[in-house]
Protein backbone atom coordinates (compact mmCIF):
# COMPACT_ATOMS: atom_id res chain seq x y z
CA UNK A 1 0.00 0.00 0.00
CA UNK A 2 3.51 2.37 0.30
CA UNK A 3 2.23 5.38 -1.85
CA UNK A 4 5.69 5.30 -3.08
CA UNK A 5 6.41 8.93 -1.54
CA UNK A 6 10.36 9.84 -2.18
CA UNK A 7 12.47 9.91 0.99
CA UNK A 8 13.52 7.04 2.68
CA UNK A 9 12.67 5.37 5.97
CA UNK A 10 15.72 5.39 8.13
CA UNK A 11 15.86 3.81 11.52
CA UNK A 12 18.84 6.42 13.02
CA UNK A 13 16.09 9.25 12.80
CA UNK A 14 12.89 7.49 13.52
CA UNK A 15 10.37 6.81 16.14
CA UNK A 16 7.28 5.08 17.00
CA UNK A 17 4.31 7.16 17.72
CA UNK A 18 1.74 4.67 19.82
CA UNK A 19 -1.48 7.04 19.86
CA UNK A 20 -4.35 6.66 22.31
CA UNK A 21 -3.71 2.63 23.14
CA UNK A 22 -5.65 3.22 26.64
CA UNK A 23 -8.48 0.80 28.00
CA UNK A 24 -11.16 3.10 27.51
CA UNK A 25 -10.53 2.79 23.56
CA UNK A 26 -9.12 -0.72 23.02
CA UNK A 27 -11.18 -2.68 25.55
CA UNK A 28 -15.03 -4.58 25.03
CA UNK A 29 -17.85 -2.26 26.36
CA UNK A 30 -15.15 0.73 26.76
CA UNK A 31 -16.96 3.93 26.95
CA UNK A 32 -15.12 4.89 23.56
CA UNK A 33 -14.67 1.68 22.76
CA UNK A 34 -12.92 1.07 18.84
CA UNK A 35 -13.35 -2.67 17.97
CA UNK A 36 -10.81 -3.06 15.59
CA UNK A 37 -8.52 -1.47 17.53
CA UNK A 38 -8.24 -4.56 19.60
CA UNK A 39 -7.89 -6.72 16.48
CA UNK A 40 -5.41 -4.85 15.86
CA UNK A 41 -3.09 -5.36 19.14
CA UNK A 42 -0.80 -8.12 18.22
CA UNK A 43 0.24 -6.09 14.57
CA UNK A 44 1.53 -3.09 17.50
CA UNK A 45 2.67 -5.02 19.84
CA UNK A 46 4.98 -6.94 16.99
CA UNK A 47 5.88 -3.44 15.42
CA UNK A 48 6.62 -1.90 18.92
CA UNK A 49 9.16 -5.37 20.00
CA UNK A 50 11.23 -4.79 16.70
CA UNK A 51 11.42 -1.45 17.70
CA UNK A 52 12.60 -1.74 20.80
CA UNK A 53 15.15 -4.62 19.75
CA UNK A 54 16.78 -1.72 16.33
CA UNK A 55 16.85 0.72 19.22
CA UNK A 56 14.39 2.70 17.93
CA UNK A 57 12.50 4.59 20.45
CA UNK A 58 8.96 4.31 21.51
CA UNK A 59 6.65 7.05 22.66
CA UNK A 60 3.04 6.72 23.87
CA UNK A 61 0.13 9.53 23.89
CA UNK A 62 -2.46 9.08 26.30
CA UNK A 63 -5.60 11.17 25.69
CA UNK A 64 -7.26 13.00 28.90
CA UNK A 65 -10.59 14.36 28.82
CA UNK A 66 -12.91 16.22 31.10
CA UNK A 67 -15.34 19.37 31.07
CA UNK A 68 -13.16 21.96 32.20
CA UNK A 69 -10.15 21.50 29.61
CA UNK A 70 -11.77 19.81 26.72
CA UNK A 71 -15.44 21.67 26.40
CA UNK A 72 -16.35 21.65 22.72
CA UNK A 73 -15.27 17.59 23.00
CA UNK A 74 -17.62 17.44 25.24
CA UNK A 75 -20.36 18.18 23.45
CA UNK A 76 -19.22 15.96 20.52
CA UNK A 77 -18.85 12.77 22.88
CA UNK A 78 -21.50 14.01 25.25
CA UNK A 79 -21.61 10.69 27.28
CA UNK A 80 -17.66 11.47 27.76
CA UNK A 81 -19.74 13.89 30.35
CA UNK A 82 -19.32 11.07 33.37
CA UNK A 83 -17.01 9.21 32.48
CA UNK A 84 -13.99 8.14 29.88
CA UNK A 85 -10.14 8.75 29.83
CA UNK A 86 -10.05 10.97 33.15
CA UNK A 87 -6.54 10.82 34.58
CA UNK A 88 -5.50 8.23 37.25
CA UNK A 89 -7.87 6.03 36.27
CA UNK A 90 -7.82 2.56 34.55
CA UNK A 91 -9.43 3.36 31.81
CA UNK A 92 -6.92 6.38 30.83
CA UNK A 93 -4.24 3.64 31.09
CA UNK A 94 -2.33 1.91 27.93
CA UNK A 95 -3.79 -1.26 27.57
CA UNK A 96 -1.89 -4.01 29.13
CA UNK A 97 -1.00 -6.20 25.90
CA UNK A 98 1.26 -2.88 25.16
CA UNK A 99 2.37 -1.93 28.32
CA UNK A 100 5.29 0.60 27.92
CA UNK A 101 8.82 0.25 29.63
CA UNK A 102 10.32 2.26 31.85
CA UNK A 103 12.39 3.99 29.19
CA UNK A 104 9.34 4.36 26.95
CA UNK A 105 8.06 8.20 26.85
CA UNK A 106 4.23 9.09 27.49
CA UNK A 107 2.81 12.31 26.45
CA UNK A 108 -0.32 13.38 28.00
CA UNK A 109 -2.69 15.61 25.88
CA UNK A 110 -5.99 16.89 26.32
CA UNK A 111 -6.57 17.97 22.42
CA UNK A 112 -6.77 15.33 19.37
CA UNK A 113 -2.97 15.96 17.95
CA UNK A 114 0.14 14.92 20.41
CA UNK A 115 1.91 18.35 19.26
CA UNK A 116 -1.04 20.48 20.96
CA UNK A 117 0.49 22.17 24.01
CA UNK A 118 2.79 19.04 24.74
CA UNK A 119 6.32 18.59 24.85
CA UNK A 120 6.14 16.15 21.58
CA UNK A 121 7.79 18.53 19.20
CA UNK A 122 10.59 19.76 22.11
CA UNK A 123 11.03 15.79 22.86
CA UNK A 124 11.35 15.02 18.85
CA UNK A 125 14.52 17.68 18.72
CA UNK A 126 16.48 16.27 21.15
CA UNK A 127 15.83 13.23 21.80
CA UNK A 128 18.67 10.89 22.94
CA UNK A 129 20.69 13.72 20.89
CA UNK A 130 19.83 12.00 17.45
CA UNK A 131 18.39 13.94 14.29
CA UNK A 132 14.89 12.45 14.88
CA UNK A 133 13.12 13.14 11.16
CA UNK A 134 10.75 10.65 11.03
CA UNK A 135 7.69 9.82 12.90
CA UNK A 136 5.59 6.35 12.12
CA UNK A 137 2.20 6.51 13.69
CA UNK A 138 0.14 3.76 15.11
CA UNK A 139 -2.60 3.47 17.13
CA UNK A 140 -6.45 4.76 17.53
CA UNK A 141 -8.59 6.57 16.25
CA UNK A 142 -7.44 7.01 12.30
CA UNK A 143 -9.46 9.86 11.61
CA UNK A 144 -9.25 12.00 14.91
CA UNK A 145 -5.86 11.93 16.74
CA UNK A 146 -3.84 9.98 14.45
CA UNK A 147 -4.40 11.92 11.90
CA UNK A 148 -4.29 15.30 13.15
CA UNK A 149 -0.94 13.99 15.14
CA UNK A 150 0.09 12.98 11.28
CA UNK A 151 -0.76 16.42 9.49
CA UNK A 152 0.69 18.42 12.31
CA UNK A 153 4.07 16.62 12.11
CA UNK A 154 4.28 17.07 8.17
CA UNK A 155 3.69 20.78 9.19
CA UNK A 156 6.66 20.37 11.70
CA UNK A 157 8.68 18.82 8.63
CA UNK A 158 8.44 15.58 10.22
CA UNK A 159 8.53 12.95 7.73
CA UNK A 160 5.37 10.76 8.25
CA UNK A 161 4.94 6.76 8.35
CA UNK A 162 1.20 6.51 8.50
CA UNK A 163 0.13 2.39 9.77
CA UNK A 164 -2.37 1.35 7.42
CA UNK A 165 -3.39 -1.85 9.00
CA UNK A 166 -1.88 -0.81 12.64
CA UNK A 167 -4.58 2.58 13.26
CA UNK A 168 -8.33 1.68 13.79
CA UNK A 169 -11.40 4.36 13.17
CA UNK A 170 -15.00 3.73 14.20
CA UNK A 171 -15.76 2.25 10.70
CA UNK A 172 -13.29 1.29 7.15
CA UNK A 173 -14.98 4.22 5.37
CA UNK A 174 -13.64 6.63 8.16
CA UNK A 175 -10.04 4.78 8.47
CA UNK A 176 -9.73 4.68 3.97
CA UNK A 177 -10.89 8.34 3.87
CA UNK A 178 -7.84 8.49 6.23
CA UNK A 179 -5.14 6.74 3.97
CA UNK A 180 -6.46 8.58 1.14
CA UNK A 181 -5.54 11.86 2.59
CA UNK A 182 -2.32 10.01 4.37
CA UNK A 183 -1.05 9.92 0.96
CA UNK A 184 -0.34 13.46 0.76
CA UNK A 185 1.59 13.83 4.02
CA UNK A 186 3.90 11.04 4.24
CA UNK A 187 3.99 7.00 3.34
CA UNK A 188 1.01 4.80 4.20
CA UNK A 189 2.23 1.34 4.90
CA UNK A 190 1.32 -1.64 6.68
CA UNK A 191 2.95 -2.76 9.52
CA UNK A 192 5.07 -5.81 8.09
CA UNK A 193 6.36 -3.45 5.40
CA UNK A 194 7.25 -0.78 8.18
CA UNK A 195 9.21 -3.88 10.12
CA UNK A 196 10.92 -4.58 6.90
CA UNK A 197 11.99 -0.84 5.70
CA UNK A 198 13.20 -0.18 9.19
CA UNK A 199 14.95 -3.49 9.44
CA UNK A 200 16.90 -3.22 6.03
CA UNK A 201 17.94 0.98 7.06
CA UNK A 202 15.99 2.63 4.04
Amino acid sequence: MDNGVMWNVERGKAVLLVVDMQNDFVLEGAVMEVPDAKKQLPKIKGLIDECRRLDIPVIYTVHITDGVFNPLEIAAFPHLKSAGMRAGTKGAEVVDALRPHADDIIIRKRRFSAFYQTDLELILRSLRGRAVDTVIICGTVSNICCESTARDAFFRDFKVVFGADICSALNPSAHNATLANMELFGRVMKADSIIKALQRNC
